[in-house]
């Protein structure tokens, strides 16, 4: 199975990642990115491209795989409307144009998030650009999963390239095995999500095509 991942330097991307690479049905990894991960794996081959906003040139590169994790992504906080409009919603949308283009078969799984709002009319920002995105990739013609996870735990020494979330994720990590027993249904780890994804591509394009973390943690338990 030849993968397609984005966002492979971030947090849940490294996970995932690590995912692929031990998967023996993986046989290649492309790592769409900005900057070499500077890593020496035999399944692994990056891509390395400044704008995300076009991503037609990668076009051969992208031709022909069997599945894309789109784990690319930032906070609102901190940022303009348009910034992050930008990286949430064209830079993925452009990236399912070019994986998805004559290949319907194409399993595309996005990370969003708990929160996501469908409706694209709530008061929240963020959450009606990732309504809206979801919206677009369930729309074209791929087999598309959304992933809307709770709470992330790393466990592999995944970490994030945002600092006050590296912060977050230090302070909390003591509290995650209380959480994921009063709470499973809001925590997952880097490890489940990763796992979910390559089992997603044995879903045939099945039905729900919104994933909550309960579903995200039973397909990758």
């Amino acid at each position: 199975m030849k993968v397609i991942l984005f966002g492979a330097s971030g947090m849940v991307g490294q996970g995932v990642l690590r995912a692929c690479l031990e998967d023996p049905e993986v046989t290649e990894v492309i790592a769409v990115v900005r900057r070499s991960l500077g890593r020496d794996e035999r399944k692994l081959r990056e891509v390395i491209h400044a704008d995300f906003a076009d991503l037609s040139p990668l076009a051969k590169d992208l031709a022909g795989a069997d599945a894309c994790f789109y784990t690319l992504g930032v906070s609102a906080a901190g940022r303009s409307r348009s910034e992050y409009e930008l990286i949430t919603y064209t830079y993925t949308v452009e990236a399912a144009r070019v994986v998805a283009a004559d290949n319907p078969q194409l399993t595309f799984v996005y990370v969003s998030g708990e929160g996501t709002d469908s409706s694209e009319q709530g008061r929240t920002y963020w959450a009606r650009v990732k309504g809206r995105t979801e919206n677009a990739l369930l729309a074209m013609d791929m087999r598309a999963y959304m992933f809307r996870p709770g709470m992330i735990q790393p466990v592999h020494g995944e970490t994030s390239g945002t600092t006050w979330y590296r912060v977050f994720y230090t302070l909390t990590s003591p509290l995650y095995p209380l959480l994921r027993r009063v709470a499973p249904r809001y925590v997952t780890s880097t490890e489940l999500l990763g796992r979910a994804m390559i089992a997603a591509t044995r879903l045939d394009g099945a039905a729900p095509h919104i994933l909550p973390t309960a579903q995200i943690n039973r397909l990758g338990a």
